[in-house]
């Protein structure tokens, strides 16, 4: 008797991502924000300003902030509450461990929307407001360094049709 071949699932394909992409955070209300590619971090990071811990009346703890700071474009003077956190030791690019609180979140590029996680960080001393790492782009994406933008070309050119 032949051994029966395992019926293999077939593996979604994975799209382009150039080194900087725009993208959107639905549940954030923040589109098309400018964000680092950078597969040398394993996870991504958002730049938030005045991140503490508060108490609730009822005693839980939730996380405030204002997502990005006064002098970012696209700050909306939002102070943002989050119940659902961890904080976590996570290695910066300077290669000392800093403990930084971690959210979850919905992204939205190439027109599809998923959950991921993300650092909260000042990131105003960083050229780019969102990191995304490896851990979000690992089985979806492959990135071409020589490339950009191509999440919001492949948005016009659908838009168009």
């Amino acid at each position: 008797m032949k051994k029966e071949e395992k019926e293999k699932k077939p593996k979604p394909e994975k799209r382009i991502i150039g080194r900087r992409e725009l993208v959107s955070f639905p549940e954030l209300d923040i589109d098309d924000i400018e964000a680092k590619i950078d597969t040398g971090a394993y996870t991504s990071a958002i730049h938030c300003s005045d991140i503490h811990e508060e108490t609730r009346p009822d005693g839980t703890k939730v996380i405030a902030l204002d997502l990005l700071d006064p002098s970012h474009p696209q700050y909306n003077h939002k102070k943002l509450k989050f119940a659902e956190y961890d904080l976590r030791e996570i290695k910066s690019s300077f290669g000392e461990v800093q403990e930084r609180y971690v959210i979850r979140t919905k992204i939205k590029f190439f027109e599809e929307t998923f959950e991921a996680e993300f650092s909260l960080s000042d990131r105003s001393d960083m050229k780019y407001p969102v990191l995304i790492g490896r851990k979000l782009l690992k089985n979806r994406f492959i990135v071409d360094v020589s490339r950009k933008n191509l999440a919001s070309k492949y948005k016009i050119k659908h838009n168009q049709k």
